[in-house]
């Protein structure tokens, strides 16, 4: 490539200028850029990849990426800069024709035979490019295949928008510090968040919509057992009913995936080819979610079970088109690139942060100012808590991996599963089914709602949010929303739970109705205001906070509007 051939930087975004200048300044033979899914990290990676041709710094190009369809992504994207890629690279054959700048090869792919990428990363200059670097920690032979073929690479440029793990494996090629507490963190040399993001309007606001619900179930003992998602539990009581809700059998999910096609229908008065995805936990899963598609919307769902090639073909025709809905199963669902997606169904039980961002960044690409997502989902404390936290940003931490404050209930079964050996006494609990209920609504940190069952009038006026709405707007819109909930019940003479979860709705309701009321005497965002009693009482966000965080934050708050 001809130095002339390079692309402009007047196409690149205010982050990616930024990242360049910083790049080309330094020359560094490694790299870590970390930015929010959606932020554009490809288009990044491979303006520099045409400056190093163009100048001659490399000959020759490998992209690592996670999964198979990826392979194709970016070979397509690296197309339409002149950047003749080969996604069918293989380790049989290792010759490619003289007429490609490089290769992209798959992570697994490098594990599986190392010596001969590091012949080839020895043979020329290479540039290496890591897409989603965090994986190159998943397992120690990956880890240490990664650093076998590419130890001698000329450079070296790492991506990711989650540069954490939820385990203390060392990500290969990235710097570690420690801090004051002892602990080696991750460092990147540049960083361009969520929240900066959002701010730039680069990505989509997300509304999370949390529901709950009575969830039944039968032990191997016969003994019947109900618990209600939301309310305090057991990590044991919090599994079951989680699977429950999760059961395609169930009530549950045709109850939810109804609402999100609701939704989807609704944003796709504004924007026609909008598109939804839900996000299973297996194959099996996955199949009957797209069966209850099938029947409740009258279309057949896109359905992508595994990583190979027909998948990928899948994924394409699907970002291409303007069907309404794609069905995944969880270890397929970070190669999906499909910027029309705006609504998504939460049926998964990984509930880690690394995943949790992953999944939630698969909706959040923006293509017009006043976009937003809208993602659906268990009212579980962990998830709660994760929704709440959108904009927080994390970095790899070793010797102390980065885990939730509260248990993962189902860390123990997805070991389980990881394993493949069998749960006898899992296989003997019969799931009886679990009513569907609109918990709450999270958007910027922020809970907005009470309890509405779902199919009512309540559950509507939220599903009927305009499509095209700023985040402002959509904050004043949620709100009347929730007023005008509690007006009616006033109205009506109803009373609410006595239940846990009833005191902690009318706590959050009550929280909300002052902080709106803090707003408009102090000028500060709602987000701002929840953010500094945080700070000032502790605990995690509204949306997870417990009946004491939050009668101590509502006395707190009434200090700031007396």
């Amino acid at each position: 490539m001809r130095a002339s051939d390079a692309p402009s930087t007047q196409a690149l975004r205010g982050w990616q200028r930024r990242a360049l200048v910083r790049y080309l300044t330094a020359k560094p033979r490694d790299f870590l850029a970390v930015a929010t899914p959606g932020a554009g990290k490809t288009a990044f990676a491979l303006r520099i990849v045409a400056e190093l041709l163009a100048e001659g710094t490399v000959e020759t190009i490998t992209v690592v990426v996670p999964t198979e369809h990826l392979k194709n992504q970016w070979a397509q994207a690296a197309a339409r800069l002149g950047i003749a890629l080969d996604p069918k690279f293989s380790n049989s054959n290792s010759r490619t024709s003289r007429e490609y700048h490089g290769v992209v090869v798959t992570y697994a792919q490098v594990a599986s035979h190392p010596t001969r990428h590091r012949v080839r990363t020895e043979n020329r200059k290479t540039l290496v490019v890591f897409d989603e670097i965090h994986h190159g920690g998943d397992a120690k032979s990956w880890g240490d295949a990664i650093r076998e073929a590419f130890d001698d690479a000329t450079r070296r440029l790492a991506l990711t928008g989650t540069p954490f793990r939820s385990d203390d494996s060392a990500i290969p090629f990235v710097t570690y510090e420690t801090g004051p507490d002892g602990f080696a963190r991750s460092r990147a040399d540049h960083t361009y968040g969520y929240a900066e993001a959002l701010a730039d309007g680069v990505v989509r606001p997300v509304m999370f919509m949390a529901y709950s619900g009575e969830a039944r179930w039968r032990d191997s003992a016969g003994e019947e057992h109900s618990a209600r998602l939301g309310e305090p539990l057991t990590a044991e009581q919090t599994a079951r009913a989680w699977k429950t809700a999760l059961d395609p059998a169930g009530e549950w999910m045709p109850a939810v995936i109804a609402a999100a096609d609701t939704r989807l229908r609704g944003l796709r008065e504004h924007v026609p080819d909008a598109g939804g995805m839900i996000i299973a936990s297996d194959q099996t899963a996955a199949r009957a979610y797209a069966e209850l598609l099938r029947t409740i919307t009258g279309e057949a769902p896109t359905v992508v079970l595994s990583d190979d090639k027909g998948s990928s073909e899948r994924i394409s025709k699907f970002a291409a088109g303007t069907s309404r809905w794609l069905v995944a199963v969880r270890m397929v669902s970070e190669g999906v690139d499909v910027p029309r997606l705006a609504v998504g169904v939460y049926a998964t039980s990984a509930s880690t942060p690394l995943f949790f961002a992953q999944a939630i960044g698969r909706f959040v690409r923006s293509r017009r100012p006043g976009e937003t997502a809208s993602i659906f989902l268990p009212s579980v404390p962990n998830l709660l808590l994760l929704a709440s936290e959108m904009e927080a940003q994390r970095n790899h931490v070793l010797g102390k991996p980065h885990r939730e404050t509260l248990d993962d209930p189902l860390e123990t079964e997805l070991a389980k599963q990881n394993r493949d050996e069998p749960d006898d006494l899992e296989n003997k609990i019969e799931y009886l089914g679990a009513d569907a209920e609109l918990d709450q609504v999270i958007f910027d940190g922020a809970s907005f709602g009470t309890a509405t069952p779902a199919g009512s009038d309540e559950e509507a006026d939220y599903l009927g949010i305009p499509g095209l709405l700023d985040a402002a707007s959509m904050r004043d819109l949620l709100r009347r929303r929730q007023e005008e909930q509690l007006t009616k019940r006033t109205a009506s003479g109803e009373t609410p739970r006595i239940s846990t979860h009833g005191q902690l709705r009318e706590l959050r309701s009550q929280l909300n109705a002052l902080v709106s009321v803090a707003h408009h005497r102090t000028g500060r965002s709602h987000g701002w205001i929840h953010n500094e009693l945080r700070r000032i009482c502790g605990g995690p966000p509204v949306a997870a906070a417990t009946r004491d965080q939050l009668s101590a934050r509502i006395e707190a708050v009434r200090g700031l509007t007396s």
